[in-house]
């Protein structure tokens, strides 16, 4: 390794296949914390050491130490989880937890609060229920994205077995998640340089997406991702190959120009038999192309732009043994979820429910949301499925259950809300967990988007569906600057408003104002709104209709996303 790496590979390279002395730390009982080595390498076996921010002032007077406890993030393919596995982890979440489950925008369910001292005993009690969280953190490929209720179509079965598949093939493998948590002993003989075939040593330069779309449905956000498989299908819902996207991601650092998000590139058409060799040409691609001096440029969106797509593209076919076929024609109309029920061939029934902001918890009497969905569980039939946008779909009910659930899901504040730009929302984590956050996301969108409901009324627009979209910072993890509303936390209680996007997820959006509080955001959105009741065109979507009417620019891609940026046509 040469001397022009970030520290986080000397981390690496030095943690013996990710084993760093995590199994040291645990044993220290005078702190609730790990090293600093070891905090980064945790990340690799799917969780992060946070701490209570609200609390930190607090502790601090008392010269107490942080509020430290684990966020930890299951893997979970395709977001299908079992009737057993759900409620496995809602008591883990009772358990040991902070009592809530927080449904991800990667259809995965991170539970928050766990104490050092619980770690290995949390971790054993996912293990039983055939679950990890290896690799849901970290500089490897993550949880593998697509529409999860494969009984929709032939090809959303296909894109739930090709998620898997990917899945399974990118996953690390190191023994070093069954020693620490699990117990389990060495292989003799150690970990030699084969032990990651497919990462080596020193894994990604950082953290890598993937994502399979069922058109018209970009559910998934597929330009969002590292690398996208595209779904090509026949008259008759057969797929016959994927388009395949790469150079997606969602990143970048407040005031330094040379950091943006950037939508995917399209590569071409490959066979679903080659699809796998794909998934993993592009991943070493990255490996022994991507920067590893600079995190911030790190990701393989700036490989890209680095190299050039002509290269890459080469490149990846020369690995993976193939040539890609011109891309097939395709359309996405929507990059939402489809609430409410739908029936399937078979009698059974399925049903969407939203979840605000994906945090799934009891709040009081009509919002007993984790208690409602461990009733529904507890019917034993059927199975939850995660969606990319922090809801769930229950599926799978057999047709004598259906009352019932329907009934569960509407007395608990599970069924769609009327508002179509709360239905259309989503936020990260943000405070007080996460420690990038520099403004709320989870915990203050609700409150906006209900002042923004009042502004909406007024112009007779409550039931239009618009996509918003917040985090606490501008890393993206809502994927905001995909959103035809995108709020990025500035600093406490302020944040950037940018406007634009495309509803079908296929353009990112444009900066439009700076640095605005509650009232600057709902003042500054309110004369758009009046704008768009009275100037739109027929079935005009709002983040085309801010270009059109000259609110924004239409963005640029990549190196080009922060040109044109602020007010154009006066709000």
């Amino acid at each position: 390794m040469t001397d022009e790496v970030s520290r986080n590979e000397r981390i690496k390279e030095a943690s013996d296949y990710l084993r760093g002395t995590l199994a040291e730390e645990l044993h220290d009982e005078i702190t609730g914390a790990i090293v600093e080595d070891d905090q980064q390498l945790v990340k690799f076996h799917g969780m992060y050491l946070q701490d209570d921010r609200d609390l930190r002032a607090e502790r601090g007077r008392k010269k107490m130490e942080k509020a430290f406890a684990f966020m930890l993030r299951v893997r979970i393919s395709g977001g299908v989880l079992t009737p057993a596995q759900w409620l496995a982890l809602d008591r883990v979440a009772r358990d040991y937890g902070n009592g809530t489950m927080r449904l991800t925008t990667r259809q995965t369910v991170q539970l928050h609060g766990v104490i050092k001292s619980n770690l290995k005993t949390t971790l054993k009690a996912i293990d039983r229920a055939l679950l990890n969280t290896i690799a849901a953190c970290g500089d490897v490929n993550r949880n593998v994205m697509c529409n999860p209720n494969p009984y929709q179509s032939g090809a959303h079965a296909a894109a739930l077995d090709l998620a898997r598949a990917i899945s399974d093939h990118l996953e690390p493998h190191t023994g070093a998640y069954r020693e620490i948590w699990l117990d389990g002993e060495r292989l003799a003989g150690g970990d030699e340089e084969g032990v990651e075939p497919i990462y080596g040593k020193t894994y990604l330069p950082r953290k890598f997406k993937i994502a399979v779309a069922v058109p018209p449905s970009n559910d998934v956000d597929v330009f969002a991702n590292d690398l996208g498989f595209i779904a090509i299908a026949d008259d008759a819902g057969q797929v016959e190959g994927w388009n395949v996207t790469a150079g997606g991601g969602m990143g970048m650092t407040h005031g330094e120009s040379d950091t943006y998000p950037r939508t995917a590139d399209v590569l071409g058409f490959c066979q679903t038999r080659d699809a796998v060799a794909v998934a993993e040409a592009v991943v070493t691609v990255q490996r022994d192309w991507g920067n590893r001096a600079n995190r911030k440029h790190a990701r393989l969106k700036y490989t890209i732009e680095d190299r050039g797509l002509d290269a890459f593209r080469a490149e990846v076919e020369r690995r993976a043994g193939i040539k890609f076929a011109p891309a097939r024609p395709y359309g996405f109309t929507s990059m939402g979820d489809r609430y409410g029920w739908s029936d399937g061939d078979d009698g059974r029934a399925h049903l969407t429910v939203f979840v605000e902001n994906g945090r799934v918890r009891d709040a009081g009497p009509g919002a007993q949301q984790l208690s409602a969905l461990r009733r529904i569980a507890e019917l034993g039939v059927g199975d939850i499925r995660l969606t990319p946008n922090q809801n769930i779909i229950v599926a799978n009910i057999p047709a004598e259950l259906r009352d019932e659930v329907a009934h569960i899901a509407a007395e608990n504040g599970l069924l769609t809300p009327s508002s179509g730009l709360r239905r259309n929302s989503m936020a990260c984590v943000a405070l007080p967990t996460c420690g990038l956050a520099l403004a709320e996301s989870e915990r203050y969108l609700p409150e906006l988007i209900g002042a923004l409901d009042e502004r909406l009324a007024a112009h007779g627009l409550s039931t239009d569906d618009i996509v918003i979209r917040m985090t606490g910072c501008p890393n993206g993890c809502a994927r905001p600057y995909l959103a035809e509303i995108g709020l990025i936390g500035k600093g406490p209680g302020r944040y950037n408003l940018y406007l634009g996007a495309a509803f079908d997820g296929t353009r990112l959006s444009k900066l439009y104002a700076e640095d605005l509080d509650h009232a600057g955001i709902v003042a500054t959105l309110d004369p758009v709104f009046a704008a768009y009741t009275k100037e739109r065109r027929p079935d005009e979507r709002f983040g085309e209709f801010t270009i059109r009417a000259g609110f924004v620019a239409r963005t640029g891609n990549g190196r080009d996303f922060h040109a044109d940026t602020g007010k154009g046509r006066a709000a």
